[in-house]
């Protein structure tokens, strides 16, 4: 990925982690297309995401709190590790300053940050579906038997819900076939619906009206935070962070 003149973010996929390799030079203008990036990679990155920045020239000391920006939307979706690696006294100084390193892990090397993140129990299921108005039953399906496996009835009808609203959107406004999956994560349920298409799902602001867009309002009521994000292989996520019994809603898109 060509982010701006030689700014390059390239992943690599390793049993431990996603490693995204940073280099050239970043500055203002590449700051949004660097987090942006970043998070496109940890949206398909199932274990953890690493920004290796070794070979990363920062034009401005503030640019590196990019990395506590990304540390905190990860924490949210899809709620995996996330590491900084670089050994350079000048990143080190510029992080510390900025403070970034009270908020994300900086190690020297990817095989330091491999060994010394953080392991939370997790759970994932996930189910690819067929472009047909058939696959909403099979999503139900896969939802309610997965969810009693997983021992939270507490959760069921809420990730009934999302996961039909989000299939079903995934069918009507798209050609590909939904990729749905289920996460369990230090108690944290996830429900989160792929496709190939790079269009940002839209929740509508006029009531009433059978259009797109509608059923989103139903998910942002059953989530705590809930979100779109584009993909490294240009589609997009999207994806709910279920809400806790008791505690109110709220949601964001993007």
């Amino acid at each position: 990925m060509n982010t701006e003149g030689d700014l390059r973010l390239v992943p690599r996929y390793r049993p431990e982690s996603t490693v995204a390799t940073l280099t050239g030079l970043l500055t203002l203008a590449g700051y949004a297309r660097l987090r942006d990036g970043v998070l496109k990679v940890a949206a398909e990155a199932p274990e953890s995401v690493i920004a290796d920045i070794q070979g990363l020239e920062v034009d401005d000391d503030t640019l590196v709190t990019v990395f506590s920006v990304i540390a905190m939307r990860i924490g949210e979706w899809p709620g995996i590790p996330f590491a900084v690696v670089t050994d350079r006294a000048d990143h080190l100084a510029r992080l510390a300053t900025q403070a970034v390193d009270r908020f994300v892990a900086v190690h020297a090397d990817v095989a330091a940050a491999e060994q010394a993140r953080d392991r939370p129990f997790r759970r994932r299921a996930v189910q690819v579906l067929a472009a047909s108005p058939r696959s909403s039953a099979l999503a139900r399906a896969f939802v309610e038997r997965v969810c009693t496996q997983w021992g939270v009835p507490g959760h069921t009808e809420d990730a009934l819900m999302i996961a039909t609203e989000l299939v079903e959107n995934a069918i009507v406004h798209t050609t590909s076939r939904p990729r749905l999956r289920l996460e369990l994560r230090s108690g944290v349920f996830t429900v989160a619906v792929a496709d190939d298409d790079p269009r940002a799902a839209v929740m509508l602001e006029l009531p009433g009206r059978e259009d797109r867009g509608l059923g989103l309002r139903l998910v942002a009521e059953a989530s705590r935070v809930w979100g779109c994000s584009r993909s490294w292989t240009g589609g997009k996520v999207v994806w709910a962070v279920l809400a806790r019994r008791g505690r109110s809603h709220h949601g964001f898109g993007g």
